[in-house]
């Protein structure tokens, strides 16, 4: 059973990194709503579309615009703190953050610093089969994304696409208690999950709309437990700041660096500057980006075109009434309604895709023989084919057939395997083609004991050969499934062979 209670993170011996320091971590998610519609405007968040098609005047900040909240986007962050178990704030207000970039037409990001939409929560991130870190989120608040700035369209001049402008995201705040690059990931990973299942972000760390600031520090074995029993951050190190990551592999490959970096220069004798860096991955290092900003330097105020949000309890409870089955309780299901291991019950969880799948094809009745047929067969070749579950030639229904196939004594696994073939590549009903291609398992004893008996009879120097020992005798069940075309019944056939051999 894994133990839900937070504790502080017992220190772990990370590669590449000395025993005499550890790390800690904290960090920063951005999230996208998934919405049509921006945060304060109607305009579209499709991915793709021509450079800034996807603006309103509000978003290119045209005088006299203001503001309209999209409610949708308030209730997907609702739903995402009740998802990650937190703290819903039935009063939260917006502000001004003040500061110029070029893809930020208005010259401010809207965004909560005050008074936020969601308080404090957890994720449980399971780092091995028994073992699970609960990660304190500080907060979840609600901002508008900026546009994007691209530079390698020309050799003189740099463009701006305003269509990501005033997207609506989430910035979901951890508390530092993550403390190892591998420990990063996978708490990234299960977020990435949980949102998925939420439906309020897709997760889609590629096109950025999912991605991480880390905050990374180092200290000497023992400084992180005081900081947890005190909350005093002066038992920790300075903290540095990596912007943007949208890679696991890369978070993982930037924490290792800053932490080295940081290391060396205290171990000089220098002192580790507050400021946010940018990781290189064709250098694998990381380099100053600017000195890290404090809330007083962007001069935070309270929007002024903006009211404060003010919501009721029942339409909170609504919302929660609505909440899908979440991984961790999928999982548990998983694992006691169908008798799946662990590691099966995970892999099937992973996506929510993939579980709803499972499911639908777990109805044939055998759950196990189900997964072992979802993952190691279906999962195997939509890998090799490079698909996902989405696109998959065989749909539940069809694998289902196949199974119940199998629970019925029609097909053996052998034939199984060539029939999921044919359903893989040409389609159709696995019952029709069974039928059709005289694909049937041969489960008349009379024709099995007669095969056996002839290859028995053609081969006396290996009969003693098996009788001497035994386990030779699979070579018997060999040629009579070879001699049958693979339909015989491969448990009547041992049968048959140990019976006729007097094993």
């Amino acid at each position: 059973m894994l133990d839900l209670t937070y504790k502080a993170p017992k220190p772990k011996v990370i590669a590449g990194m000395r025993d005499d320091w550890e790390l800690v971590i904290g960090m920063e998610i951005h999230a996208q709503i998934s919405s049509e519609a921006k945060l304060f405007s109607g305009a579209s968040t499709k991915f793709g579309n021509e450079p800034n098609s996807n603006v309103a005047f509000v978003d290119a900040a045209m005088p006299g615009m203001l503001p309209v909240i999209n409610e949708y986007c308030i209730e997907q962050a609702v739903r995402t703190g009740l998802g990650l178990k937190a703290e819903i704030n039935l009063f939260s207000a917006f502000d001004r953050k003040n500061y110029f970039y070029p893809d930020l037409p208005q010259g401010y990001q809207i965004s909560q610093l005050y008074h936020p939409i969601v308080g404090e929560g957890e994720v449980l991130v399971e780092l091995e089969e028994g073992v699970a870190r609960n990660v304190r989120i500080e907060r979840i608040h609600m901002e508008q994304d900026a546009g994007k700035s691209i530079h390698d369209m020309d050799p003189t001049m740099s463009f701006v696409d305003l269509n990501r402008t005033g997207v609506a995201l989430m910035e979901i705040v951890s508390r530092p208690d993550i403390r190892s690059p591998e420990e990063a990931a996978a708490f990234v990973g299960k977020l990435r999950q949980i949102l998925r299942y939420l439906d309020t972000c897709d997760g889609n760390m590629q096109n950025g709309n999912m991605r991480a600031d880390v905050n990374v520090s180092v200290c000497k074995p023992g400084q992180y437990e005081k900081f947890a029993e005190t909350g005093d951050f002066g038992h920790l190190g300075t903290r540095c700041e990596i912007k943007n990551m949208n890679s696991m592999r890369f978070i993982q490959a930037a924490i290792m660096v800053e932490a080295n970096r940081q290391i060396a220069i205290i171990e000089d004798g220098g002192k580790i500057d507050q400021e946010t860096r940018l990781y290189d991955p064709d250098k694998n290092e990381t380099r100053s980006m600017r000195s890290k900003e404090e809330a007083h330097d962007y001069r935070y105020f309270p929007c002024p075109d903006l009211l404060p949000l003010e919501i009721e309890q029942g339409w909170v409870d609504d919302i929660a009434a609505t909440l899908p089955e979440l991984p961790d309780a999928k999982k548990t299901r998983f694992m006691g309604d169908f008798g799946l291991s662990d590691y099966d019950a995970s892999v099937l969880t992973a996506e929510v895709e993939n579980a709803d799948f499972f499911e639908e094809v777990a109805k044939a009745g055998d759950g196990k023989l189900a997964a072992n047929w979802v993952i190691n067969e279906l999962f195997g070749r939509l890998k090799k084919d490079d698909k996902t579950i989405q696109d998959s030639p065989v749909n539940p229904g069809q694998l289902g057939g196949i199974i119940a196939l199998i629970k019925k004594g029609d097909i053996s696994g052998k034939i199984a395997k060539d029939l999921f073939e044919i359903v893989y590549t040409e389609g159709g009903d696995p019952a029709e083609i069974v039928e059709a291609r005289g694909m049937k398992q041969v489960t008349d004893t009379g024709a099995i004991e007669a095969a056996v008996d002839e290859i028995i009879a053609a081969n006396p120097a290996q009969v003693e050969k098996a009788q001497a020992n035994p386990k030779l005798a699979g070579w018997f069940v060999g040629q009579v499934m070879k001699a049958t075309g693979g339909k015989a019944n491969p448990a009547v056939v041992n049968q048959l062979v140990s019976k006729k051999l007097a094993l």
